[in-house]
């Protein structure tokens, strides 16, 4: 059976917490269960620059995948952070830019430029899968996408990434673009009318986060993530795009990403957040304890 445990951030006290009181013992090869592992949605790192834990995160979390205690996939802030430390034409896949670097600087604070470590770091994220599929349970870190997933499974050697295909993700509009974005950052709609709203952080945005799960969405207000978000006089415009969707009848499925608040519930009975916000002043460190149901519970969520 499998603890699922969502965004960290580079909480790595927090981190340590959590398994301690889900049972996970380190005996010297890793935090283990003598029944149980672990799933991690991705996002280990960037945030959390005031506490410098991001080696005791990496640390704990490579340790306990390579011996086996543990499952992993990718999320946004590890492509972007191999992206960033990736040149091809002797250019970074992702750009140097003041926002880019802003959003990576906890995990330049830790990692210098040609260190060892970060070399290794950044292999073990090249080496997460995109998604996991374990027949009775799924997890992906944004958007479990049916036409992304069956495509790739056509065209690419794997679900993980390598060189060539992390070039082909790195421009925008080619299909390894559109899958890599939907399944690590979920699904945007682009606004109508050139119309645009601020984020959290001040950035523009011409796009809005829409909660691919729901079932009969149809206006911009129905579909926006996180959900109340002030969104003007394009609130109650018709949605152009038809969602994903995830059928009631499709087996459980597991996500971060989304950064919710409040008391950690499942999104629809077959679909569950494990990204409470843990780098925000009332966020939290989320697990769901899954034996096997089909049928979210409430009560499985541990933090």
């Amino acid at each position: 059976m499998y603890d699922v445990i969502g965004d960290i951030h580079g909480h790595g006290t927090i981190l340590i917490k959590l398994l301690n009181r889900l049972g996970y013992k380190d005996y010297g090869k890793g935090y283990c269960h003598n029944s149980r592992k672990v799933i991690f949605l991705g996002d280990f790192i960037d945030r959390g620059e005031e506490l410098a834990e991001h080696k005791l995160v990496l640390n704990t979390v490579m340790k306990m995948v390579g011996e086996g205690y543990a499952y992993a996939v990718m999320g946004n802030h590890e492509f972007n952070a191999i992206a960033f430390h990736t040149k091809h034409n002797d250019q970074y896949l992702r750009p140097h830019t003041q926002k880019n670097t802003e959003q990576h600087q906890a995990f330049l604070n830790e990692y210098s430029d040609n260190s060892v470590e970060k070399k290794i770091v950044l292999a073990f994220f090249l080496s997460l899968p995109l998604w996991l599929d374990f027949g009775d349970l799924r997890v992906v870190h944004a958007c479990w996408d049916e036409k992304h997933i069956s495509n790739i499974k056509r065209s690419w050697p794997s679900n993980c990434l390598n060189k060539e295909i992390l070039v082909q993700a790195s421009i925008k509009g080619t299909p390894e673009y559109l899958a890599v974005e939907t399944l690590l950052k979920g699904v945007e709609v682009v606004l109508p009318d050139g119309e645009y709203f601020h984020d959290i952080k001040g950035h523009k945005r011409h796009a809005i986060r829409v909660s691919w799960w729901k079932q009969g969405l149809k206006t911009f207000s129905d579909a926006v993530v996180p959900a109340g978000m002030e969104l003007g006089i394009i609130e109650d415009m018709p949605l152009p795009a038809k969602m994903p969707g995830y059928p009631l009848s499709m087996p459980p499925c597991f996500i971060g990403h989304y950064q919710l608040s409040g008391k950690p519930a499942p999104l629809v009975k077959n679909i569950g957040c494990v990204d409470y916000s843990v780098s925000k002043t009332d966020g939290k460190l989320v697990a769901y304890r899954w034996d096997g149901e089909k049928v979210l519970d409430i009560n499985k969520f541990v933090y």
